[in-house]
């Protein structure tokens, strides 16, 4: 009887401690090193279980030991991540479990497309085109198509983004690019309206849009956009045109080639402020915030001119003769 007692209690020391060594394997397995030599994407599907993405990591030499997790269903279920969908970044040293972890996490990878001040609509809508693992779901959509679809049926689309940096992740559309792009240009013009100067000759926070898109098309220079926006006001006060080159070039299209002819200014286009009063009907680009906010709180001054002085920066006039004594020094030297 003694015998067989400790025969038994032999057997179930063995059993544990096999039991032990086997529970110790298993969790080593889960906690080795992935066999990944340099970083690597990898894609959890639409649709994709947990077995199926251990077995395409095993598959694709990312974990050594698939059924050391698909064991952790069944031994304990509560410790089994919930995948998400998308693209994440694997690391070499990571374990099975990190990896899994990660997949279960928000760190999907992340990709970016930068849409530049001063830009029009056109260009903006060429970078989304090009912008890698974007869904391009208004490739084939006009641009009044465009508008309906954000909500804004019947309405021109140039002015009406926001030039910025936009982050996104693999088969997010376009459309929600431009949907943020919209709605920040729409809280930022609302903002810089309720703060515009008491005395401004435009008398809608569209008519600033625009005048903030000649602003941005006129210059690149920091100190200079209140001093453009100050020659636009007081144009548009005595009933001067504007005549801005840029408006010029956005109304010949595609035709513009790099050089401005006497005959482009005299062109009747409906934005060629050399011909026609006051503003052109619509932004000509897509303005920063600092051309925004110049447009609403134009420098107080006297000057009526400006010409480029061919170094980004102008010279500013506050009579015609003087005006044009800049325009043979900076123009017509060049």
């Amino acid at each position: 009887m003694r015998t067989a007692l400790k025969v038994l209690l032999t057997l179930v020391v063995i059993a544990a401690i096999g039991g032990y060594g086997a529970y110790h394997y298993w969790q080593t397995r889960l906690q080795a090193p992935i066999t990944l030599d340099e970083p690597m994407l990898y894609e959890v599907p639409p649709g994709a279980g947990f077995n199926r993405v251990v077995d395409d990591l095993e598959a694709q030499g990312v974990l050594a030991d698939a059924w050391a997790f698909k064991l952790l269903t069944r031994v304990e279920p509560d410790r089994v991540p919930s995948l998400k969908v998308g693209e994440y970044s694997l690391e070499p040293g990571m374990s099975g479990m990190q990896v899994l972890d990660k997949l279960a996490s928000a760190e999907v990878v992340t990709y970016s497309v930068t849409i530049p001040e001063g830009w029009t609509f056109q260009q903006m809508r060429a970078a989304l085109a090009e912008a890698e693992k974007l869904a391009h779901a208004s490739a084939e959509m006009s641009d009044d198509e465009i508008m309906t679809a954000l909500g804004h049926e019947g309405e021109h689309p140039e002015g009406r983004f926001f030039p910025d940096t936009y982050t996104y992740h693999k088969g997010v559309e376009d459309l929600e690019i431009l949907r943020q792009a919209n709605q920040s240009m729409e809280a930022l013009l609302e903002e810089v309206w309720a703060d515009r100067a008491e005395d401004l000759p435009i008398d809608t926070p569209y008519e600033a849009l625009i005048m903030a898109s000649l602003i941005e098309r006129e210059t690149g220079a920091p100190e200079e956009r209140r001093q453009i926006a100050g020659v636009f006001k007081r144009r548009l006060e005595r009933g001067m045109r504007l005549q801005t080159d840029p408006t010029v070039i956005y109304g010949m299209g595609d035709r513009f080639e790099g050089n401005i002819t006497r005959a482009d200014l005299r062109e009747a286009t409906p934005y060629n402020t050399y011909v026609i009063d006051g503003l052109p009907p619509t932004p000509i680009a897509l303005p920063g915030r600092a051309a925004l906010e110049a447009a609403v709180d134009p420098q107080e001054g006297d000057t009526l001119y400006f010409v480029a002085k061919g170094d980004g920066t102008h010279h500013f006039s506050r009579t015609l003769r003087e005006h044009n004594n800049a325009v043979n020094r900076y123009i017509r030297r060049r």
